[in-house]
């Protein structure tokens, strides 16, 4: 039944819990709104990152599906540590800023957990001053929202942070990221990350060059 409204959005509340089985029979994968198609069944396979356990996402991690078994591998020979959080991506994600002023646009609060284990890794990363690399920018969203008083708060919790240029980034160093669409709150906060004007030109760049934008497209290493 429907129990309220948020935005463009109708919420909608089951009387019956709703099982990973009910999502996997009459479920469809959520792509994001750009692309003009309905789901098949390579979806399930391509919008998803190798790393997934948990159902109830509605959007991929996408910064994540540049990551294969094979390169974490490799990552982990090479002494790169690797901390997994649980994210639940929330349609917002694909809403534009409309308002003429940006902080009178209203996030949509998604959930994160972060487990004792990956929050330890991290704050041990942090003490020995390695750079701490968020993948995507909800995994960094996820990461500021939790960090508060010098350590990262573990456990289950929610977030509507709105990150623009003029924030003041607390755990991240660095973020890989996909290329956004234009007039989104995450083309907000890579330029908020790395500073208006870079982003632009590397905007202009990757157009030249003809590099693959939104979902399934290339991504950026910035530090």
């Amino acid at each position: 039944m429907v129990s309220g409204f948020e935005g463009d959005f109708v919420l909608l509340e089951f009387e019956k819990e709703v099982t990973d089985g009910w999502f996997e029979k009459y479920g469809s994968v959520p792509l994001p709104p750009y692309i003009k198609r309905k789901d098949n069944p390579q979806d399930s396979e391509r919008y998803q990152t190798v790393y997934a356990k948990q159902t109830g996402s509605a959007a991929s991690p996408t910064a994540g599906l540049h990551f294969t078994n094979g390169l974490l591998d490799a990552l982990k020979a090479r002494g790169i540590a690797s901390a997994f959080v649980t994210l639940h991506v929330g349609l917002g994600t694909f809403l534009p800023v409309r308002c003429e002023n940006v902080e009178d646009h209203v996030m949509h609060e998604e959930s994160f957990l972060i487990t004792g284990e990956s929050a330890s890794v991290i704050e041990e990363a942090m003490a020995r001053k390695r750079k701490i690399v968020a993948v995507g920018t909800t995994s960094l969203r996820a990461l500021e929202s939790a960090f508060c008083g010098g350590r990262l708060k573990p456990g289950r919790q929610s977030t509507s942070i709105f990150i623009y240029p003029g924030y003041k980034f607390k755990a991240v160093d660095a973020l890989f990221t996909n290329f956004h669409t234009p007039l989104s709150t995450l083309l907000m906060l890579v330029c908020a990350f790395a500073g208006r004007e870079l982003i632009l030109e590397s905007y202009a760049e990757a157009v030249r060059e003809e590099y693959r934008f939104f979902s399934y497209g290339d991504a950026m290493l910035i530090f």
